[in-house]
């Protein structure tokens, strides 16, 4: 199940990432990743959740990461990095289906594989703030 719900996590990281670049439409990006995927049908859904969601309360989730990624501009986080940040930061802040601990989890796991060498590092930190939110 562990290895379902990740992939599942980095196919809505790519849709998220493939959407923020081109601009193409959420429907066309999913139908696409998905059915090169041969995930399971709750997986699909779990996918079309996370990028709906996502997209839908971004202006919010961008808030937060504004708030605690102080030291950059939203505009100068790598745009992997950014919706690495946003995945993570709904599942912590608005959805509260997993432990912030797994969501901060599956996110450095997301960040070593698509990010940079800093990746992990930074998106680790900022979820470690955000964490801290999460808990009052």
């Amino acid at each position: 199940m562990v290895g379902e719900r990740r992939k599942a996590r980095a196919i809505a990281l790519q849709a998220l990432y493939e959407i923020d670049i081109s601009q193409h439409s959420a429907e066309s990006v999913l139908g696409r990743l998905l059915s090169e995927a041969e995930l399971a049908a709750e997986n699909n859904d779990f996918v079309r959740e996370l990028v709906g969601k996502v997209t839908t309360n971004k202006a919010k989730i961008d808030q937060h990461i504004r708030r605690f990624a102080t030291a950059w501009p939203l505009e100068q986080i790598p745009l992997i990095d950014r919706n690495i940040l946003r995945l993570a930061i709904f599942e912590i802040l608005f959805d509260n289906k997993v432990s912030v601990k797994i969501a901060i989890n599956e996110a450095v796991v997301l960040a070593k594989k698509f990010g940079s060498d800093s990746s992990p590092k930074f998106v680790n930190g900022v979820l470690g703030s955000v964490s801290v939110l999460a808990r009052r």
